[in-house]
C-alpha cells in the first residue's frame, strides 16, 4: 500500500488548467476535459517538474 503523498492533488498536476473567463474562474484538467477543482486527486495524476523535484527532496531528507 502506498503512503500518503502531500503533493498529490490536481493543482500540482501538468494536465491543470485555469481558465478565466467572464463568469469567473473555472479549473479543468486538460487531459480528462472536465472540471475539476485543485483539492480533488485522481489516480491519472501526472506532477510537474517543480513537485517532481520537491517530493525528491522531501524524500532525501528522511
Amino acid at each position: 500500500m502506498e503512503t500518503e503523498n502531500a503533493f498529490h492533488c490536481c493543482a500540482t498536476c501538468i494536465h491543470f488548467r485555469v481558465e478565466k473567463g467572464t463568469g469567473g474562474v473555472s479549473y479543468r484538467c486538460s487531459r480528462l476535459t472536465y472540471e475539476t477543482r485543485p483539492d480533488y486527486r485522481f489516480q491519472c495524476w501526472t506532477p510537474t517538474e517543480k513537485v517532481k523535484r520537491l517530493m525528491e527532496a522531501r524524500k532525501s531528507k528522511r
